[in-house]
């Protein structure tokens, strides 16, 4: 018997309109007091709350940066960033090359300027940042002994490649990158994934074991942990690598793949 859920977010969850549809929030609340339902995504945690709000689940924990910060009852109990001085290298590598870089620690989102990059990432998570230049995030993040939880790089496919590759020869064994498209480059400290994510809080708060967890997802950054539970599955869109690990592959994300499996796995 699973006795936890964790779902990933974007590609997984949402419908066309990039909201949760009505029949995952009925299905979501027929959990509520038996199975708790925990959204487990790469999102801000203030990009994750008003679906929280949604779903009926605001008093659960979110894990927000791909596991990098876990909040319950609005408190980190485990946070990873990566060093500023990572940060200040990625920033003077840039000033030859102008990709926007967002910075993000916990509900703080920085963004360079409010260009085409910050447009779109107001529309996809509903949130809006604070317009700085990154020189000023990492003077004033360097005074408050801050890092960053996430780095969000945009822009021209041969740019990013070249921010890819800087990263990779200086910083690999200490970073995760996640291409999750051409222009996007997501910058994560390597020590983290959903998966470690999903451990700890299953250890440190709730005491289930892994094998009694069931867990959604799309992409790569969701492989180890579908691998890793009870019950991995992958949404019918998701990467071939995802499908190919899945315990299990249901209707696509835009389709109600969670809630549909959710109500015949555990016969709601």
């Amino acid at each position: 018997m699973f006795k936890i859920i964790f779902s990933d977010i974007d590609g997984t969850l949402l419908n066309e309109d990039r909201d949760v549809s009505t029949y995952t929030i009925e299905t979501v609340k027929k959990l509520q007091g038996k199975i708790p339902f925990i959204l487990i995504s790469s999102r801000m945690p203030a990009a994750m709350r008003h679906l929280q709000k949604k779903l009926g689940i605001e008093e659960l924990p979110l894990i927000s940066y791909n596991g990098g910060l876990i909040l319950v009852d609005g408190k980190p109990i485990s946070s990873t960033e990566i060093e500023m001085q990572i940060l200040q290298e990625l920033h003077d590598f840039n000033l030859d090359h102008d990709v926007h870089l967002s910075l993000y620690h916990q509900d703080e989102w920085y963004a360079p300027s409010e260009d085409f990059w910050t447009r779109r990432e107001i529309h996809n998570t509903k949130v809006s940042p604070e317009i700085l230049k990154n020189e000023y995030v990492i003077s004033k993040w360097n005074e408050e002994s801050k890092g960053a939880h996430k780095i969000m790089a945009m822009g021209e496919e041969e740019k990013i490649d070249s921010i890819s590759s800087f990263l990779k020869d200086h910083h690999g064994d200490s970073l995760h990158l996640y291409r999750s498209k051409p222009t996007y480059l997501e910058i994560a400290p390597r020590q983290i994934s959903k998966l470690t994510a999903v451990e700890h809080l299953l250890k440190s708060h709730y005491s289930i074991p892994l094998s009694q967890s069931m867990a959604f997802g799309d992409n790569y950054n969701d492989i180890e942990m579908l691998k890793g539970v009870g019950m991995g599955i992958a949404v019918g869109n998701a990467k071939p690598d995802v499908l190919e690990v899945a315990h299990m592959v249901t209707a696509p994300g835009k389709e109600d793949g969670v809630a549909k499996s959710i109500n015949e796995l555990l016969q709601l």
